[in-house]
């Protein structure tokens, strides 16, 4: 029998790793290829790269963020336009296709957040220096441009290479209390002259974004994710993150960012890859899990229905919205890359409620957000095309696989993560919702700690998303078990209910971001990708 009190979970972290077929350490060809690198020679190059270092530029991340994507920029435009310029990092500049670099970054595919290690796609002196958009460096980055109207509509403006520089990091949590009134005014936006300004008017863009998109059917999903909180080494607890107007804004601003992206390469007539969300395969179960709340959802998919639906339960009975969410969450299907030909009808991402989509603004943390970023470089400089079809197809389906594996090497940490945290609590009852019951096992997520395991005896006759009392019966982190009993009848549950404190409590091991938001953005929130809005933006 392990002792629990000395589990070493960065080991455990190590072995998810290589067990779901990630390469957890970069080779020494890699760490030499980083090593050369000259950044002040591709910063300073001329090519007619645009100078936008003027710009009041910031960046809104986590506090403990140092791979920064994106900036954000806006001017008030012609009839109550506001133009705005997303700045992404160019990290093609840098990683060039079938480097050592690239080869590596290619077969991990995105950065890995497990809470207790983060296995980043690309070295630290890449992804959190030369590439990143620290601030007060100059940084080469690609920037798109476009207003949106009034009405939260957007139209698409130019894309181009440019050099910026980032004058504030700002945080998440304080700049969300402070659009929110809830908090004081963060000191950056004290310091900086004309930074509340501009601040203020990316949020009320965001807003009109946010407002038509919901109206459109874009799904407002909440679910509770947790993240081990590490202190010496050992887990302390878990908490989960809350969303706030400050992730909204950035969630907001990515979704729209990658959609100009996606226009542009379709207007220029090259295969691209987009990120779908397909039709649910499991909508029936998602019209039954309605009825039991007196609704009745069209025979048919609709995701407009569906927004609605779910706006009105939060609105109804927001303390337990999230145990609904993660019903409809689980119905709904996981999100994929596809390659898509000039011309070809678009798939959609049903739950953005966006026809053409992609991933493109987080270069630092996914791969295929550098194949966008080299395609479209290569339009920008009427060049050939650096990728063909089978190519793109090839990396679409070995993308996704990646996707999908990470987030088992992060689901398997939570476990094991939960388990050393658990471990002293064998015999003790909980109330939890179950998250999955099929062939394969019956799955519960506590209400509090909001721990996931397998319910071993009772699970006939569980279904997804109804509330059943469990007994804690044994955990292994080592292989990322929690094992409960169902208990019958009223039992007294002495860890009853959810702890709001703890639910929005705003420390987090990993980084957010939005845009699928909606997220790469682990976490407390989903716009559903089939995963959760964690770091990176752009479901």
């Amino acid at each position: 029998m392990h002792d629990h009190r000395h589990v070493d979970l960065r080991a455990i972290a190590f072995h998810a790793m290589e067990k779901y077929g990630f390469e957890p350490e970069f080779p020494r060809t890699v760490v030499q290829e980083v090593d050369g690198l000259d950044p002040a020679a591709v910063v300073n190059r001329g090519d007619g790269i645009m100078d936008l270092r003027p710009l009041l530029w910031s960046s809104i991340d986590n506090d403990d963020t140092l791979d920064f994507d994106q900036l954000e920029y806006c001017e008030r435009g012609p009839d109550d336009e506001i133009h705005v310029r997303v700045a992404i990092a160019d990290v093609d500049a840098y990683v060039k296709k079938d480097s050592a670099t690239d080869r590596h970054a290619a077969f991990n595919g995105t950065s890995v957040y497990t809470g207790v290690e983060t296995f980043p796609m690309l070295p630290d002196k890449l992804s959190k220096n030369i590439s990143s958009l620290v601030p007060g460096h100059d940084r080469r980055a690609v920037v798109i441009e476009y207003a949106v109207l009034p009405d939260g509509s957007v139209r698409g403006g130019d894309i181009y290479q440019a050099v910026v520089r980032n004058r504030a990091k700002l945080v998440y949590e304080e700049i969300g209390a402070w659009l929110e009134d809830a908090g004081a005014i963060p000191q950056a936006l004290r310091e900086i002259p004309g930074l509340d300004e501009q601040v203020r008017m990316q949020h009320a863009a965001a807003q009109r974004l946010r407002k038509l998109r919901m109206e459109q059917g874009a799904l407002d999903l909440d679910t509770i994710e947790a993240r081990a909180v590490m202190e010496d080494g050992s887990v302390k607890e878990l908490v989960v993150q809350r969303e706030n107007a400050a992730r909204h804004l950035i969630e907001e601003f990515m979704v729209a960012a990658n959609g100009v992206m996606v226009n542009r390469l379709g207007e220029s007539g090259v295969p691209m890859i987009q990120r779908v969300v397909r039709i649910p395969r499991y909508w029936d179960r998602i019209v039954q899990t309605a009825a039991p709340y007196g609704e009745r959802l069209p025979a048919e998919p609709d995701a407009k229905a569906l927004a609605e639906f779910l706006a009105r339960r939060k609105e109804a009975d927001p303390e337990t919205f999230p145990d609904l969410s993660l019903t409809v969450v689980k119905l709904l299907g996981p999100g994929e890359y596809m390659m898509l030909d000039p011309g070809a009808e678009p798939v959609g991402h049903f739950s953005l409620a966006v026809t053409d989509y992609t991933h493109a603004t987080a270069p630092n943390r996914r791969y295929v957000d550098i194949v966008n970023q080299r395609l479209l470089k290569s339009i920008l400089a009427k060049a050939e095309v650096p990728y063909s079809r089978r190519e793109l197809a090839d990396l679409s389906e070995w993308l996704t696989d990646r996707d999908k594996s990470a987030n088992k090497v992060e689901r398997f940490m939570r476990k094991a993560a939960a388990a050393v945290l658990l471990h002293d609590r064998i015999g003790e009852s909980f109330e939890a919702i179950v998250t999955g019951a099929s062939e394969k096992g019956t799955y519960v997520r506590l209400f509090e700690p909001p721990a996931e395991g397998r319910v071993v005896l009772g699970e006939r006759g569980l279904a997804v998303g109804q509330k059943v009392a469990v007994r804690l019966k044994k955990t292994d982190p080592y292989n990322g078990h929690i094992d409960f009993e169902r208990l019958g009848g009223r039992v007294a549950i002495r860890s009853f209910g959810r702890s709001r404190s703890q639910e929005v409590r705003q420390r987090t091991s990993r980084p957010s971001a939005p845009a699928e938001t909606t997220a790469r953005q682990p976490r407390g929130r989903y716009r559903h990708d089939g995963k959760s809005s964690r770091r990176p933006h752009g479901r």
